[in-house]
């Protein structure tokens, strides 16, 4: 038994449209940017047709693209709804996906279809005493988008994005009072094409997707993003002032150690944070921070960007940062240093005692949640919203069906205690969103074998499967978390 977190702390999960719902050309919906790719981190199945000059969807017949059905939940969401319920969740995160709304992105009218879907997803959420917390962009971008326009790259996106986001406001204002705007931005340098929605249209060397982008471009498709990001806040108070509208990064990179005292293991770890920082500087201090202007006059990577831009950014930052947090890393001068869907890796922190089971190992760093926390309201003073932290494993029912998931809970268990720490250290945490409550198919990996969830989908890699959902014990565990507001963090 321990102290208990607030008393206004919010408790759920998260999940995202694209790897959850399915329907992937359903009433309407057109290809998204993650209907072309098995695994984020995988190029996207697009072919050049030089006749025309222009990328296109190159769905391959022999490949098992496994969002496209996903856990079905667009024709089961009541039934999953009620196992959320069932653990006492008070706030669900998903997303909405734009292409149900605007199939291609630049029609002139919203499709109605799209629109009653998720009139019908919130009202359930509602019903059963959750508060929708919704993602604007979710790796969800209408495809059409990027094929013909470039994406982010073209500043006509920014139009194209507040036609979709003033309908969403107006439809959804009464339902939804809390609000992210893009999912992970700041992968857009590592994962241009689904984090970033940027597609190179006039491309010198076709082979590969992205290949000839340049700094320069991804520093101007970040401009425009940053751009829509201070429109979105600026229309979303005109409609609702009560509305809460923050900026979502995966920001787990922030718990970057460095291996030595050496000066320049401590640089290279400022330097490697700054990486994550410039989105955090410009969203929600509302500036762009002087190392990214060397940056730019070093490398001539400078965006185009208007005086008028420039303030609309400074007079529009976001109500708080919604975050990512899953393992740290450590830094070490001239070593490789990667990333991936769950934050960077270096090398091994000799100090940490376990890792994740086979066959990922991430390394399991409870007190990295407490300083990324700690790191966040030191320089930006907003309050933070966990709707990213879990634990991904490879698990199957037993003969006897049950699913005996020990490690989850003691991960959970254990970050938790170290969040109620960073709480008690001052650090204003809106709730705590597990990823994802339920098996949905791994952004990472584009598979089922990683699961995440407290209840178990029967689907597997191959596509086979009855979809059946089965608790796993972590789904009682939870359930008295929330139920003893975080105070009962025993294991059992």
């Amino acid at each position: 038994m321990g102290q208990a977190f607030p008393e206004n702390f919010l408790w759920g999960g998260a999940v995202a449209a694209n790897q959850i719902e399915g329907a992937y050309l359903e009433d309407g919906k057109q290809l998204n940017v993650t209907d072309v790719v098995v695994g984020i981190l995988n190029e996207p199945d697009l072919k050049w047709n030089p006749k025309r000059q222009k990328w296109e969807p190159a769905l391959k017949a022999d490949k098992v693209y496994l969002s496209h059905e996903a856990i079905d939940f667009y024709h089961r969401f009541n039934e999953d709804l009620a196992l959320m319920e069932g653990m006492g969740f008070q706030a669900f995160r998903t997303s909405i996906s734009w292409a149900r709304i605007f199939p291609n992105g630049d029609e002139t009218e919203p499709n109605e279809a799209g629109l009653r879907y998720y009139d019908e997803l919130f009202a359930q959420m509602r019903r059963r005493g959750m508060e929708p917390v919704i993602t604007l962009s979710h790796y969800e971008m209408p495809l059409h988008l990027l094929t013909e326009y470039g994406g982010w790259l073209n500043p006509k996106m920014i139009d194209f994005w507040m036609k979709y986001v003033d309908v969403v406001f107006r439809r959804y204002h009464n339902a939804v009072n809390y609000w992210m705007t893009f999912n992970e931005v700041n992968n857009l340098f590592r994962i241009p094409f689904v984090a970033g929605g940027v597609l190179d249209i006039h491309p010198a060397h076709p082979e590969h997707v992205n290949q000839d982008l340049t700094e320069r471009q991804l520093y101007q498709a970040a401009h425009h993003l940053f751009v829509a990001n201070a429109k979105t806040v600026q229309l979303g108070h005109q409609i609702d002032p009560q509305a809460k509208i923050g900026c979502m990064l995966s920001l787990s990179s922030l718990a970057t150690y460095p291996y030595t005292c050496d000066p320049q293991d401590i640089l290279g770890v400022m330097e490697h944070q700054h990486k994550q920082m410039l989105f955090l500087d410009v969203m929600v201090r509302g500036e762009y921070p002087g190392y990214v202007q060397r940056s730019w006059r070093e490398n001539g990577s400078r965006p185009d960007m208007t005086q008028d831009e420039l303030e609309l950014i400074r007079s529009f930052p976001v109500d708080y940062i919604a975050f990512s947090y899953y393992r740290s890393t450590v830094y070490h001068a001239g070593a490789e240093i990667r990333t991936d869907t769950g934050g960077s890796a270096g090398l091994d922190n000799p100090y940490l005692k376990q890792t994740s089971p086979a066959p990922w190992r991430w390394p399991v760093d409870p007190q990295g949640l407490r300083y990324v926390c700690n790191f966040l309201t030191d320089h930006y003073h907003k309050p933070l919203f966990i709707v990213e932290n879990g634990i991904g494993l490879d698990e199957q029912p037993d003969e006897t069906g049950a699913i005996h998931d020990d490690f989850r809970v003691e991960y959970i268990r254990e970050h938790l205690i170290q969040l109620r720490e960073a709480i008690a250290d001052g650090c204003d945490v809106m709730g705590y969103l597990y990823w994802g409550p339920i098996d949905i198919v791994s952004a990472g990996t584009g598979e089922m074998r990683k699961r995440y969830g407290f209840v178990h989908v029967d689907r597997q890699n191959d596509g086979s499967g009855t979809l059946k959902r089965t608790r796993k014990d972590s789904y009682e565990w939870f359930r008295k978390v929330i139920a003893t507001q975080g105070e009962d963090l025993s294991d059992k």
